[in-house]
């Protein structure tokens, strides 16, 4: 009885000094676990416990909540849902072809004609969805046709002239999928641009454009915007057809 009553008294007299030693006589912060090799386990975050977080395959993520708790709920988890779709998130959307070709293979046509210098069109609307808050990253690739004449038709001669063309493409996020607000259209990604010019010795073909951006979303279902720009000089004809022929996306979903 006598030992039992030290023994509870040395507890006591560690947790007046607001500091916990395990391995250690002399702790340095309010929990200290010392030694080389130690670690810290808890039981309520295993695989038997927490099947749907931890699958006991690959590492699940920690994370700290706002109180400094110690959890493996990720970001935007409401309890008790009792389904797996709550999981750490890591998956691609791949979307092929993402842009409709048109009748001749000139996809999406910018027109900026000879009675102006700069034109602007939304090329497509790609909706996609996430269960959680999540980070995106997002891919694109799409071919580009070029003329000095009217597209979409089925042929059309590449530039002739020694003026330069610039051209542009972006996408906004449109979160919830119900129009871009002005918020919205403030944050642009993904933009790349390319200039081109040829004197009377231009290839028919297509040329390519691409770009990556990243951006936060909420739970939900919402949509990508692609835009296409063009600049020119004055009295020039510039059309061009984004996504025509072959044309890839991939947006990859992850916290």
């Amino acid at each position: 009885m006598k030992k039992i009553t030290i023994y509870i008294f040395a507890l006591v007299a560690n947790a007046a000094l607001a500091q916990v030693g395990i391995g250690t006589t002399n702790p340095q912060q309010d929990l200290h676990v010392a030694g080389t090799t130690s670690t810290i386990r808890i039981e309520s975050l295993n695989t038997v416990n927490e099947p749907l977080l931890n699958d006991g395959v690959k590492l699940a993520p920690a994370y700290v909540t706002p109180e400094g708790d110690i959890t493996i709920y990720p970001p935007g988890y409401t309890s008790g849902s009792g389904t797996g779709n709550l999981e750490p998130l890591n998956f691609l959307i791949n979307i092929p072809n993402f842009v409709p070709n048109g009748p001749y293979g000139d996809g999406t046509v910018v027109a900026n004609d000879a009675t102006i210098t700069s034109a602007t069109e939304q090329i497509v609307s790609v909706p996609f969805s996430s269960p959680q808050n999540a980070l995106i990253e997002v891919r694109y690739v799409m071919t580009i046709d070029l003329s000095d004449e009217f597209l979409p038709q089925p042929a059309a001669s590449t530039f002739i002239d020694t003026s330069a063309r610039t051209i542009r493409c972006y996408f906004y996020i449109d979160l919830n999928s119900d129009g871009l607000d002005a918020t919205e259209l403030s944050k642009v990604y993904g933009l790349h641009g390319e200039a081109y010019a040829s004197y009377a010795q231009g290839s028919v073909g297509y040329a390519f454009i691409h770009g990556v951006g990243y951006g936060s979303i909420p739970a939900g279902n919402h949509s990508l915007v692609f835009f296409g720009e063009t600049a020119d000089g004055t009295n020039r004809d510039t059309f061009v057809g984004f996504g025509g022929s072959s044309d890839y996306l991939k947006i990859r979903i992850y916290n």
